[in-house]
């Protein structure tokens, strides 16, 4: 069966404002990301929690590393995401361990493993995929197209518009995979050219399909105009609560949309997705019309579906660096920071990812 005709442009917010180019992770030292955690031990409980910051380390070759230390299972070592290895990053591991003294293990996974043990506090439960509100990154640009006072400029007037409008939450290259591999294996899974019997590479692959076609939706609005407003029918997200609800009224909502207490939210295509409603679900629809798969399809393979945050609405700090300029911001668990960085830089270092690159999972796979 051919595959379908990709399209992996992704339209910017910014088009008529130049980037900067250079690249990024010239050193690990310059991409720092920082875990923000969705609660804080409790101080007691079965389970150790060692928050760690390590240099040049999957999540899960430090997850083996500890389990193998520590002599434990694998799946006794939780964490609440997956973090870039070309980077400095700090995250937290919680470890079955009822009878070992916190300070111990600490000790000894420092000295072993050759990371950073920042605090070890127990807690009742294991620490699982999706435990956290976000990420906070300070990466810098370095190699600039431009001198640093001319940089600094263009990325003052990109800010000023990305406080206005926000990002489109795209996936990034680590999802999609270079040249949209990751999007034709998932095709070709969803469809039934291709089995595989690795039940984590069939999900992150029918997922990587699904993730592709959010893009378009994304990309849609963006170059339809509807990325700044909302449609009637919107199934809309409040950035405090969460609350997800069907925009009726878009007089209404629209100033809220504005002033950055909701947005709209995108489609995770599968069989049990809250769909929209009207004019909104129109869009969806053609997207979707067009995929190449069935919902059938998608059921057949337990591709539940669900919606994802439309926009990112990142607060900022640009600031100069030595070596060239450094970003720093906050993104929700999911967002891609190379998408944020593709905006300022309007070149290609920033989307290409290193070999082994990893991303935080999100409770939206199918």
């Amino acid at each position: 069966m051919a595959h379908p005709a990709l399209d992996l442009t992704l339209p910017y917010i910014t088009p008529d404002l130049p980037g900067v180019g250079g690249v990024i992770r010239a050193r690990p030292e310059l991409f720092s990301v920082v875990e923000v955690p969705a609660y804080e031990p409790l101080g007691y409980g079965d389970h150790i929690y060692l928050n760690i910051t390590k240099r040049e380390r999957t999540t899960r070759d430090t997850q083996i590393d500890i389990a193998s230390l520590l002599g434990l299972r694998r799946e006794d070592v939780g964490h609440a995401g997956l973090k870039d290895k070309h980077a400095v990053s700090t995250q937290t591991f919680s470890l079955l361990m009822p009878g070992e003294e916190p300070k111990e293990i600490a000790r000894l996974v420092g000295s072993s493993l050759g990371v950073t043990v920042n605090w070890a506090k127990r807690h009742p439960k294991k620490l699982r995929s999706g435990h956290l509100k976000g990420n906070t990154f300070t990466i810098t640009i370095t190699d600039l197209d431009v001198p640093p006072e001319a940089a600094l400029r263009c990325l003052w007037g990109i800010q000023r518009t990305v406080a206005r409008l926000g990002i489109p939450n795209y996936y990034g290259t680590q999802r999609i995979g270079t040249e949209g591999r990751n999007v034709l294996d998932g095709y070709d899974l969803i469809t039934g050219e291709y089995r595989e019997r690795n039940r984590w590479l069939r999900r992150f692959l029918v997922s990587s399909y699904l993730s592709y076609l959010c893009n378009r939706y994304l990309a849609s609005r963006v170059e339809s105009g509807n990325f700044t407003r909302l449609i009637r029918g919107d199934l809309a997200k409040k950035h405090d609560t969460g609350g997800v609800f069907t925009v009726e009224d878009v007089g209404v909502e629209q100033p809220r949309f504005e002033a950055g207490e909701i947005s709209f939210t995108a489609p995770i295509y599968g069989y049990k997705m809250r769909e929209a409603k009207y004019e909104a679900k129109e869009m969806e629809d053609s997207v979707f019309a067009g995929s190449g798969v069935t919902v059938d399809q998608l059921r057949r393979l337990g591709a539940d579906g669900t919606r994802r945050l439309g926009r990112l609405l990142p607060n900022i700090s640009i600031d100069p660096h030595d070596e060239g300029v450094s970003l720093s911001f906050t993104l929700p668990a999911g967002a891609y920071a190379t998408i944020v960085l593709r905006e300022f830089m309007k070149n290609d270092s920033a989307t290409v990812e290193p070999e082994g690159e990893e991303t935080d999972e999100e409770e939206e796979e199918p």
